[in-house]
């Protein structure tokens, strides 16, 4: 499997930046939850408040739960995770915003943590590109050995993340941020697990696969 010449981050950079992508999806329900805090204090607002405190609470854990799998060390280097611990953090990290509907298929097996890391980074992704919500169709086969993952995802105004689509094609036009770093890190884990990421827009679905090299 050739190396993609664009994957030139150092570890220093790539960490901080994906540090920076985790802090800004939590900073927004952490916010939401000490502005019910503040409604509590203010008082006359009770209900309205512990509503926000509760939701917002539930979305920020589990997004911090997600992160964890998805960019986190998740155990010892080598280690193997439960893609049964995949499929729950993609439906609750679903589920916290009620607008996509998760249908998950395929065998449940313990398999190489990068494996499951690089299903989660391009859940996320998928996720991203129904905006307005839909739902996606996660399909794992033969997972412990040469393994595909795929995704589809349908939905009201879909659009392919532009930043995944100049890595794998070999022609990013800006540096990577913290905006991009998600994609990115998703490229460079197809990479780290010998797969094969690729990408088809009908019209109708979006269709993101990974394979496994020959």
């Amino acid at each position: 499997m050739a190396k993609n010449p664009n994957l030139t981050l150092t570890g220093p950079d790539l960490a901080a930046l994906l540090c920076s992508r985790v802090c800004h999806d939590i900073i927004s329900p952490v916010g939401a939850i000490n502005n019910g805090l503040e409604l509590l204090d203010e008082g006359g607002a009770d209900a309205d408040a512990m509503d926000l405190i509760r939701t917002s609470a539930l979305n920020a854990s589990v997004r911090l739960k997600f992160a964890r799998l998805a960019f986190g060390a998740s155990g010892s280097v080598g280690a193997s995770i439960d893609t049964g611990e995949a499929e729950k953090a993609a439906k609750d990290f679903a589920a916290a915003e009620k607008k996509t509907e998760i249908n998950w298929s395929g065998p449940r097996a313990i398999i190489a943590k990068n494996r499951v890391k690089l299903l989660l980074n391009l859940f996320l992704i998928a996720y991203g590109s129904i905006p307005r919500g839909g739902s996606i169709d996660v399909t794992l086969e033969n997972p412990e050995f040469d393994a595909t993952f795929t995704l589809v995802a349908k939905g009201r105004m879909m659009r392919v993340n532009p930043k995944l689509v100049e890595l794998l094609s070999g022609t990013p036009e800006e540096a990577v941020d913290a905006h991009s770093i998600q994609p990115y890190y998703t490229v460079l884990l197809g990479e780290e697990a010998g797969m094969t990421i690729d990408v088809v827009s009908t019209g109708e679905e979006i269709v993101f696969t990974a394979k496994s090299e020959a």
